[in-house]
């Protein structure tokens, strides 16, 4: 009996041994009084505010999100859409109007710059002495002078007949001017090769025609001169026999 007590003293100072060790040795330390540090001070204007609760969006919550599908456009979008397609069209074809407005406009100014320097050319220069008021009325006197002497003859001679009396007058009174006008016939005549050169070849048989013309006066006179020469000594032998 006295081992058996003796027995479960030893089993119980072992359990109590036990325990002791295997309890973890920590320092205990007291908590201090509710309120201690939460005394706010009185200078402060504003709370502090709480941390933000939110956090960021993991991959998850992004694949999990779908895109938003895109809105169909209102009546007042498509409206502006409208309204800005027809002001550029205006706005092109208005240019498009003021372009050649603007091209036409230059072209008339360089015709009208064009003609008045041609007229301008045609005028003799202040050296040369010629006077156009006077001398264009003469020209033009001669010319109808022409037309009057051929009236009772055929188309063609009433046609030719003033023109060359009066191209005639002109290289006779004006022959500056006349030249000048010729050049400037001459340059449009260059645009049409055909003109140009059926008026070359009508000058060169005029000229050509002139030629013969004035060879066959000289000689006239020439044979004229003879003839009178001739007759002159036969008179003065007659003379000097009828002494």
């Amino acid at each position: 009996m006295a081992a058996r007590l003796l027995l479960r003293r030893q089993i119980a100072a072992g359990a109590i041994f036990t325990s002791v060790a295997l309890l973890p040795k920590s320092t205990m330390h007291a908590e201090a009084p509710e309120g201690s540090n939460s005394r706010k001070p009185i200078y402060d204007d504003y709370e502090s505010l709480p941390p933000s609760s939110t956090t960021p969006d993991s991959p998850s919550n992004a694949h999990s999100e779908k895109p938003a599908k895109p809105s169909s456009p209102t009546p007042t979008d498509r409206l502006a859409v409208h309204i800005g397609k027809a002001r550029l069209f205006l706005y092109a074809h208005i240019a498009a109007a003021e372009t050649k407005v603007n091209e036409a406009m230059d072209s008339a100014l360089d015709m009208e710059s064009s003609f008045t320097s041609t007229i301008a050319s045609l005028a003799p220069s202040p050296q040369s002495g010629e006077k156009l008021m006077p001398g264009a009325l003469y020209v033009l006197v001669a010319a109808m002078a022409g037309s009057i002497v051929t009236r009772n003859r055929n188309i063609m001679l009433r046609v030719a007949m003033p023109l060359a009396v009066g191209i005639g007058a002109g290289w006779a009174i004006l022959p500056v001017t006349t030249r000048n006008v010729g050049d400037l016939v001459w340059k449009y005549e260059e645009r049409f090769p055909v003109i140009a050169s059926g008026h070359i070849r009508t000058r060169e048989s005029i000229e050509k025609a002139w030629w013969t013309a004035k060879a066959h006066s000289q000689h006239t006179i020439q044979i004229v001169d003879s003839k009178i020469g001739e007759g002159r000594q036969t008179i003065e032998s007659w003379v000097k026999k009828g002494k």
